[in-house]
């Protein structure tokens, strides 16, 4: 990733383990008093929808574009034209994709 840090909750949690069970479904733990506290699952689909442009896919850097599939919780395999084409494909609208 070429030293670079991915700033986004989502990918936190996924790195942190985030307290997501098997199933995939919320852990909850008692904390002193007996209230539950609830801890998000590994992974959380950020609010919005990322607003870049064609020509924005085409120059962000590697890095970037990992940490925006990871941000969606999509793959991050192949090269660095790969993971473009796949961006580009994932998020944008057939007719910005031209």
């Amino acid at each position: 990733m070429n030293g670079a840090a991915c700033t986004s909750s989502a990918y936190t949690s996924v790195m942190h383990g985030g307290g997501s069970r098997p199933n995939g479904h919320q852990a909850t733990t008692a904390k002193g008093g007996g209230e539950k506290c609830c801890r998000s699952s590994s992974f959380q689909m950020p609010l919005h929808y990322p607003r870049y442009k064609k020509s924005d896919y085409e120059t962000m850097p590697e890095w970037r574009l990992e940490c925006l599939l990871k941000e969606y919780g999509l793959p991050v395999t192949g090269d660095v034209e790969q993971k473009r084409s796949f961006a580009m494909g994932a998020f944008l609208w057939p007719d910005q994709n031209k």
